[in-house]
Parts: structure tokens; sequence; C-alpha cells
């Protein structure tokens, strides 16, 4: 065949394009970055369903999801159909013919090219703005299971005599509904606005007319639509005052009417309300008229008004009306504030009492005998203490004790119950031998026992009298599952129960190894689970691992506080969930409350900063969860349980009445169990929580008077001192002790604080409550306030004159040698005979040492000041006579740093230190200070011999 000069006879390949090949492979990666995506979201929510699934808590889950689904799909799809009927009714009611100017004849342009994709931009256009809408709602599917859900408080706000679930439930899913109707008719408008410019029917710089009659109409009803809901906003503005909160210069933070709000900016809110509903008439009128002039001049009238009835107005009531004569006109809504804040946080029962800070006997002997009488004084301070437990209790350095330790009561061998310092001997991960994968996560999975000591004594070392120790763990405790799965410090994720043994504990024989037997966590035999763990928590070893076998079962969501608040993601949390011995299996118990911020006239605060101590500062697992949550009512309506061992959680009713709960009750049914569930051995461990303690005394440095004019004067405002016992300058943290207030007949453990007044260091008030929910008056806040026309030293000033005493000073001086370190314990305080007494434990870490010991005790009482080896010697210092108590059978008896040739051993000891550092200060003379040496060695010796000869005999009644 003669060429024909076609060209080349093969494929013909177009400039640009990639080839088949290429094509294929760009279409597999989308395809599978697509599958990826896909499989990673349904990781997390297949995973999320197992984990709710695993602790039988699946209704919560569903019901949250379906919850947030509902509001996605019905918001985002109103959203969506209004603004997309909208764009359609705009574009229905273009003109037929475009005028014939720039301005057409430039959007004609952008009219065709739209044109093929007219269709797909509006369901473009729609499907964005409705996700969006759809996305918003679903997050507020806590206001619509309380709107839902909402049951009656049966109180009534003062100044509307609405009842409080209106603002509480109602008010919150209304203010939702307007902003959802502000957002749908700004679009709306935006929307068929551009549509209608891009059509012709809104012209901007063409001839004629810049509106169409068509436009005209339709636009005016959006904007009737829009000042309709302004209407509807100025409305509920009305009930908003009841919890608006201001800055009220003569209180500070204020919530609730004042005079103003009243008086001047009531009024202006229903006059606004009708200006506004005849500004929206006259909107919907133009459909009629087909002219702005009036819906315009309507508008510019509602604007005008809200500047001069809403602003101008009331800063003219507040300026010549309010100020003038201010506690006159504002005393009856400071009165509605007081009521209402007591009640929202449970305050309104607290019973102050006149104390007069003086001793009202002057028999010491007496005085002194009343000690033990009145309080078990904690020289055991749970926030000290703790690296004594780890040196001394540690055993393996896989094992580790949290931060702060806790106080609890348990029974002695004759039956009484005495306050317990505590804590778990948790897995420690930065302790392992050799961190690895399967060390990490399947070898070492859990604690092990728990370690208690008398909360009033010490040895004879100065260390803490275990009543439960070493490991396994033995003593007064009795026989109880020592495993420790999940725990405070248990933040990683373990898996057990399959091939892979687990080590379990170490004794003299060596290491003990066990395998999980609980049902918790969740099952990995199915390969679904095991790649969807694997995609959730980014590691790719448990899709292959061999480790992994039959009966493999995945621990995560492992602290106390993360599982109570993922099964009841409604309750805060409080910052200290602690450990205790019931029907023998260790269970976490968690404080959980049930809070608001729509309760009318009630003050707000924020839990961060209320609950903010010196323990905080250090430690921020003491802290509330729920750090900038603003509430204004607070209540412990749930006790919660975790079991150390198997995870469970069960959440227990603890305020019955409380509406709030009873509302999230019927939100999410059967997920809390009646208070009567309560064992009497779990009762035993329940306690007053820290953090709703902590609350309510920071509002009582206020909220402690019941008069309007004195509250206004703001002559009787306390503070909380600061932490005397360190230089953070933060707040000093409650303190649990069993104790007896004056008007009580027997101690009960309680949970103690002081003011001062604001601005000085003096006691104002001592304030304590019930602690023991076995006692009659469980929750009772008492507080004695002390009289204004004395001063009766405060914290400061008592741990001032403990460091300036001569005496005392010295004291501390040598302790401090060598690189020792004194850490000051609690300073405890402690109503006694209409005076008060302070003791404070005094601790030193030696030079090789690291941890405390107990060393000394501060006594202070009506002026005299004891700085001695014990307890019981600083009282009889204080007192001037010997305690005639006998000690109890099976107490510690007095320590051997009493016994006379211990001490004088002691002090041959320090005097020839001295005299070996003078020695090699001058010269150095090397003989002088290897006379010393000598002498220290003689006289440790002599120390030892005595203290081992007085140690045999430590114990009666045992």
């Amino acid at each position: 065949m003669p060429d024909r000069g076609g060209g080349p006879t093969g494929p013909r390949i177009r400039a640009g394009r990639p080839s088949r090949r290429v094509r294929t492979l760009l279409v597999t990666l989308g395809v599978l970055a697509a599958l990826g995506m896909a499989f990673t979201m349904f990781a997390g929510f297949w995973t999320d369903w197992l984990w709710y699934r695993s602790v039988h808590y699946s209704s919560v889950f569903t019901t949250t999801l379906w919850t947030k689904i509902g509001l996605f799909f019905v918001f985002g799809l109103l959203m969506a159909l209004a603004v997309g009927f909208n764009i359609w009714l705009a574009h229905r009611m273009r003109p037929p013919l475009s005028a014939m100017s720039m301005e057409q004849q430039s959007l004609d342009r952008y009219r065709m090219g739209i044109a093929p994709y007219k269709t797909w931009l509006l369901l473009a256009v729609t499907a964005l703005v409705g996700l969006i809408a759809g996305a918003s709602a679903a997050g507020q599917w806590r206001v619509w299971l309380m709107w839902v859900n909402g049951v009656p408080f049966h109180q009534k706000d003062p100044q509307f005599h609405r009842d409080v679930s209106f603002y509480a439930f109602d008010l919150p899913w209304y203010r939702f509904l307007l902003a959802f109707g502000f957002a749908t008719a700004i679009l709306s408008l935006i929307a068929a606005a551009l549509t209608h410019y891009l059509y012709g029917g809104l012209r901007v710089t063409s001839p004629g007319s810049r509106a169409s009659a068509a436009a005209t109409g339709h636009l005016s009803v959006l904007l009737g639509v829009f000042v309709s809901l302004k209407a509807v906003a100025y409305w509920l503005d009305r009930y908003g005052l009841a919890v608006k909160s201001s800055d009220f210069r003569a209180t500070g933070n204020w919530t609730g009417l004042r005079y103003v709000d009243a008086n001047a900016y009531l009024p202006a809110k229903n006059i606004l309300f009708f200006i506004a509903v005849i500004c929206a008439l006259l909107f919907f009128a133009t459909l009629w008229r087909r002219t702005w002039q009036l819906p315009v001049i309507g508008f510019g009238l509602m604007v005008l008004s809200a500047v001069l009835i809403g602003g101008l107005y009331p800063a003219i009531v507040q300026k010549f009306q309010v100020q003038p004569n201010e506690q006159a006109k504002e005393a009856p809504y400071v009165q509605k504030n007081l009521k209402a804040t007591r009640e929202a946080y449970g305050i309104d029962h607290t019973q102050v009492s006149e104390y007069s800070g003086r001793a009202a006997t002057e028999d010491k002997t007496k005085l002194r005998d009343q000690v033990g009488q009145t309080a078990s004084i904690r020289i055991m301070d749970p926030n000290v203490v703790s690296p004594t437990f780890q040196q001394l209790q540690q055993i393996r350095n896989y094992y580790g004790f949290p931060t702060n330790l806790d106080v609890d009561r348990y029974p002695t061998k004759d039956g009484k119950e005495q306050d317990t310092v505590l804590g778990l001997r948790e897995l420690n991960l930065s302790g392992i031998p050799k961190n690895n994968w399967i060390n990490d996560h399947f070898r070492y999975t859990h604690g092990y026992g728990v370690v208690a000591a008398k909360g009033t004594e010490s040895d004879d070392k100065g260390r803490p009298v275990f009543t439960e120790k070493n490991l396994p763990s033995k003593g007064d405790l009795g026989e109880y599952q020592q495993q420790v799965y999940y725990g405070e410090k248990t933040t990683t994720y373990s898996i057990v129960g399959g091939p892979q043994k687990e080590i379990d504990y170490s004794d003299d024989e060596g290491e003990k190894t066990t395998s999980y037997q609980g049902k918790s966590g969740v099952n990995l035999d199915n390969p679904l689970n095991r790649a969807a763990y694997a995609v959730a928590f980014n590691e790719p070893q448990i899709l292959y691992s061999g480790a992994i076998g039959d009966g493999s079962r995945i621990l995560y969501n492992r602290t106390p506080k993360d599982r109570v608040e993922s099964v009841a993601p409604w309750l805060t949390i409080d910052g200290d969930a602690y450990p205790a011995v019931v029907d023998g299996r260790i269970q976490w118990i968690v404080d959980a409350y049930t809070t608001s911020n729509g309760y009318p006239y009630a003050s707000r605060t924020t839990l961060g900063d209320t609950t903010a101590d010196s323990l905080t500062a250090t430690n921020n697992s003491r802290a509330v969860v729920a750090q900038q949550n603003q509430v204004n009512y607070i209540r412990n309506s749930v006790k919660a349980t975790v079991d150390a061992y198997t995870g469970d959680v069960k959440l227990y009713q603890w305020d019955s009445a409380d509406p709030v709960l009873k509302t999230w009750m019927k939100a999410f049914p059967n997920t809390v169990k009646p208070r009567s569930d309560i064992s009497p051995e779990l009762m035993a461990h329940l306690r007053y929580p820290q953090d709703l303690f902590k609350v309510q005394r920071e509002l009582l440095t206020r909220y402690h008077v019941t008069n309007a004019q004195t509250f206004l004067s703001g002559s009787e405002v306390w503070q909380v001192p600061d932490d005397p016992s360190n230089d953070s300058r933060d707040s000093v943290p409650p303190y649990y002790l069993s104790m007896k207030m004056p008007d009580q007949k027997q101690q009960v453990f309680s949970l103690t604080t002081t003011f001062t007044p604001n601005g000085r260091d003096n006691l104002s008030a001592f304030m304590a409550v019930d602690s023991d929910p076995r006692a009659s008056d469980y929750g009772k806040i008492r507080i004695l306030k002390l009289p204004t026309s004395t001063t009766v030293d405060g914290p400061k000033q008592v741990q001032s004159q403990f460091n300036s005493e001569p005496s005392i000073a010295e004291t501390i001086s040598l302790l401090s040698r060598g690189h020792s370190q004194v850490e000051y314990g609690n300073l405890l305080t402690v109503p006694l005979d209409g005076g008060l007494l302070y003791a404070e434990p005094v601790y030193v870490r030696g030079g090789t040492l690291k941890y405390p010991l107990l060393r000394k005790v501060l006594v202070t009482y009506e002026g005299r000041t004891a700085f001695e080896d014990t307890l019981d010697q600083a009282l009889d210092k204080v007192f001037g006579v010997k305690g005639s108590k006998p000690p109890e059978s099976g107490t510690t008896e007095p320590p051997a740093s009493t016994n006379p040739t211990v001490r004088q051993a002691l002090q041959d000891a320090q005097k020839a230190y001295d005299a070996g550092q003078e020695a090699l200060k001058s010269g150095p003379d090397w003989d002088a200070y290897a006379k010393a040496q000598k002498d220290l060695q003689d006289a440790l010796r002599k120390a030892e011999a005595a203290q081992s000869a007085a140690d045999k005999p430590r114990t009666s009644g045992d």
C-alpha cells in the first residue's frame, strides 16, 4: 500500500491526558483513600459501641446517638429547605426581560455560565447550609433532652412567678430555636437577594426601579420574619433578666434583676416587643402596597427605640435614681438574690452560731482531757506522706501511689472506727524494667493491694503505723480481691485474658503470673474488632500480634472519672475519686454532681476557680473536670462506684429530690439505681464531697449573711485563707477529721475549713459539715462565727508565730541541717471549750532519705505554743498537765524518743556534729574533727541500743 502521508498508524495520544493505566491507578487510590476514611470513621463508632456494651450502658450510647442524628437531620433539613425554597422562589420570580445596561450585560455572562448547573448548584448550596446547621443542632442534644424530659422544681421565681424549670429546661431550648430562626432568616434573605440580583430582580446601577415588585414582596416578607423573631427575642429577654449576670458595684458578680432591670429594662423590653410587632406587620404589608417607605420608617423607629428606650433610659435611671440611694433601692432585689443563691447551692440551712474564741474554763486538766473527746487529731497528712508510702510499701518499681492519699474510716480491733490514711499500689509503667509493647500492654497490666495507716499515730521513727501493708497486702482489712486493673494512674490500655500471661506480684519465691478472669473490656476474638481497635488506637500490631488469641480482652478508659463521665455524660465529676474496701472488693467511690446555669436570681460561680486550692495547683487530677463551667445550681445527686478489678460502674441516686437528676433519669431510664441499693458496707465509706464543700465555702464568704443591708455594706465579707504550710499563695484545702462541734454529743467524721476577714489574717469563722452519711445530720453545715470586737489568730498568724518562736526556729534550723528538708503538714483547727486549738505535724526529709518522717508536732491554744516530739507531749506542755486518759487497746505507746536515754544520746550526737563542723571551719583542726566523729558514732550507737530496747514492748492489748 502506498504511503498516503497519514502519519503514525499506532494509537493516537492526546496531549496532556493521562494514560489509562495512570487513570486506573488514580481511581484506585481515590477509592482506597475513601474506604480508609470510611473505615476510620466506622472504627471510632464501632469501638465506642463495643465499649458501652461492655459496661452495660449501651442505652446511653444509643440515646445520645439517636438524639444527635434526629437533631442533625431535622434542623439540617429545615435549614436546607428554607434556603433552597427561597432561592427557587427568587429564581421563579425573575423578570422575563433584563434591562439593557452594562450591569445586566455583565451579569448575563454569569447567568449563562451557571445555567447548565443550576440544579446541582442549588443542591450544593442547600446541602452545605444544611450540614452546618445540622451539626450545630446536634451539639444541642443535652438542651433538647432536658426540654423534653424536664420536671418541675415546684419553686417559682419572685419576679415572673414561673417555675424554675422554665429557666433551667425550657428557656435554653427556646433560645436555641430563636437563634436557629435568626440564622435561617438571614441566610434565606442573603440567598434570595443574591438570586434576585443575579436574575435582574434587584438592580444597583441600572436605570428605572431598583427592585421588581416580586423581589420587593419576597424580601419584605423575609425581613418581616426577621423582625418578628426580634419581637420574640424581646419577649424572651424579659425572662432572661432573671438569669442575667452583671457586675454589681456593691457586691461584684450578680445574677437576677436589679432595680434598673425591673423599672427600666423590663418596661423597655415590653415596649420594644410591641414596636417590633408593628414593624413586622408593616413589612408584611408590602405584599399589597409594594413600597418600602412605611417598613423602613418602622424599622428605623425600632432601632431608635432600642437605643433610647433600651439603652439611654436605663442609664438615666441608674444614674439619677439608683446611685444617690443605692442600698435602699437595691435591698429588695438583693434579698431575692440572697434567698435564691442559698437555695441553689444548698447552703440555706447553714447553722451560724456565735463563738467567743476564748476558753470558757480555766481548769487545765479538764481542758486537756477534752481534747481526745473533741477530736481525733490526724498527724498523718495524706498530702505529705505519699513518698513515705512509696518508699516503704512500693515493693517493686512498677508500682506507685498517688501524690495525694485519701482519708477514710475503718474499724479497729475493738470495733471502734479510726481515721485512716490509705492509697492503692497502682501500676506505674515508668518503673517497668524494659518498656516495649508486650511489657507495657500485656505483662504489666495491674497494680496490687491497699496500703493503709492510722491517721492519728506514727511509730518511734516517725513512720506511719500501717494497718494494711506488704505484698500481697495483709492487715486489718481482711480478705479482698487485690488486683487493681482500674485506677487513677491507669491511663493506658491493656490486653488481658489471652495466651500471654501477666505479672501478678512478686514475693520471696519470685514473680507470680496470672490471667485476667473478669468479663470487663471488649473481646478481641473477632477480626473486625481487632481491625477497628488497630485503627482507633493507631496500633497495627493489634491486628496481627500472636500475643492476642482466644479470650483476649482489651481494657481501656480505666480511670474511675473517665468511666463515670463516659456512662453519665450529663454529670460533673468531683476531682477526687477515692478507694475503699467494700464487701471483699476494692471499689472506687466517685462523687458526681448535677448542675444548672438557669436558676433565677442565683449568683454564678466558675467551678474551676472555686475548687482550686494549694493541692490542685500542684496536682491537676484533683481539680474538677469542668474547669470553665459556670453554674448557679449544684447538687451532689449521684454517688458512683467503679470496681477496681472488673471496672463495673454503678450509679446510685443520692439526692432523691433533685429535679435535674429526675430529668436526666427520664432521659436515660434504668441507668441510675435507687439509693436503697447502697449496701451498709458501702454506706460506711461514703462521705461529703470536697469539691461541693469548696464551692459552698466560697459562696458562704458572702452569703452567710441573710440581711440585704449587711450584704450590701460588705462589712461581713470573709475570704478563704491561703495555705499557711507552703508559699503557693493558693487557698488552704479543706480537711477531713473526726471531731465534735460544740452542739454535738460525739465525734463525727467531718470536713472542715476556716475563714478570715477580707484582706486580713485574723480568724473570722470556722466551718464544718457532717460527712458521715450514717449520721442523722449528714450534710449539715455549721459555722462558728467569732466576734468582730476581739482578735483571734488565723492560720497564717499561727504559722507565723510557730516560725518566729526562738526555740522553735532553732529546732527547725537543726532539723534542716545536713541537706535535710522540713515539710509542714496540715494545720488542723479544732474548736475546744470556746477557744481554738491548732495542731500541725512537722516532717523531715533526711539528707539521704527521700521521704518525709514525722519528727515534731506543733500545738497552740490560747496563746500557748508547744513544739514536741509527739502530739501527747505537745498537748501536755500547752495545758501544763498530762493527759489522764489511758491508752486504748491496740494503740501504740508513746514513741521511744520520749525515752530520756535516747533523748540525751541524740543531744550528744548533735553536739558532736556541731563540734566537727567547727573543727572544719577553724584551720581545719583534723584532730578535733576526728574526736568529734568518734563522739558522734558513740552517741549514735548509744541511741540505737536504747531505742532497740524500747522497741520490744511497743504495743499493748495485742
